[in-house]
């Protein structure tokens, strides 16, 4: 099957240099750029549902930058003031910098670990194991965050302070492409949003990080490139791999 366009579930880079620009110049393919779903911050009211007091808590553990934007935006609009003394856990450096954004960074305060809940445990150690974490979270926490800060008898409690959003896949048509790129579970479950009796036929399906495929795969579609792999790290990388063998 000849490759000349493909969808991409991520945002338009617009004028800046894109991971796919290589490939478009190399290979002649149009790429079209859409994403499947937005993450919104929940509105007070939705959040007061959950019975949470933000201020009955010691530490945060955040795993994404737009949880860290959810939470401030919700201290603010609830007019709580996060005390200086609160400690913040991050799953890695770059979303811990993100902090900057709302507060003061010190090292005192701040902690990452390196991409996985393990290793932010492992930076919790002895010295924080008696502060009262609050997880949050993104729609629902996820399994394995709980099982981790349960498996190290830490106390905490979890919150949602942002939901995702699926868009309107019907507006895209599908046919016109022969390749389509998802980045995370939440691609895969807007897709089947819009078309819960969506049949594959002869599209490809590339697809970044394990959990990615496996949603597609639990639901009966089959995927033709994953990333990362050794040789390919990224999904740009992969697809120069891709399209250099199919010549």
């Amino acid at each position: 099957m000849k490759i000349s366009n493909i969808l991409v579930s991520q945002p338009d880079p617009g004028n800046t240099q894109s991971p796919f620009s290589e490939i478009t110049s190399t290979f002649g393919v149009h790429i079209d750029y859409s994403p499947f779903f937005r993450i919104e911050p929940l509105t007070a009211k939705e959040f007061r549902a959950q019975k949470v007091a933000i201020l009955d808590y010691t530490a945060i553990f955040f795993s994404a930058k737009s949880s860290i934007d959810a939470f401030f935006a919700m201290c603010e609009a609830m007019r709580v003031t996060v005390p200086e003394t609160m400690k913040y856990f991050c799953t890695t450096e770059n979303i811990a910098l993100y902090l900057q954004k709302h507060i003061v960074y010190r090292k005192r305060k701040i902690f990452f670990g390196k991409g996985t809940v393990d290793s932010v445990i492992s930076v919790v150690g002895a010295k924080h194991k008696n502060e009262n974490f609050l997880i949050a979270s993104t729609d629902t926490t996820k399994p394995d965050v709980i099982k981790a800060f349960t498996k190290a008898g830490l106390k905490f409690g979890n919150a949602v302070f942002s939901k995702t959003v699926y868009s309107d896949l019907t507006q895209i048509d599908l046919s016109k492409y022969q390749m389509v790129v998802f980045y995370s579970p939440s691609d895969v479950k807007s897709l089947l949003a819009s078309y819960p009796e969506f049949k594959q036929d002869k599209l490809l399906f590339v697809t970044y990080g394990p959990s990615t495929a496996k949603v597609l795969k639990d639901h009966g579609y089959s995927v033709e490139v994953e990333a990362p792999t050794p040789q390919a790290p990224s999904v740009s990388k992969a697809l120069m791999l891709y399209l250099e063998n199919m010549k």
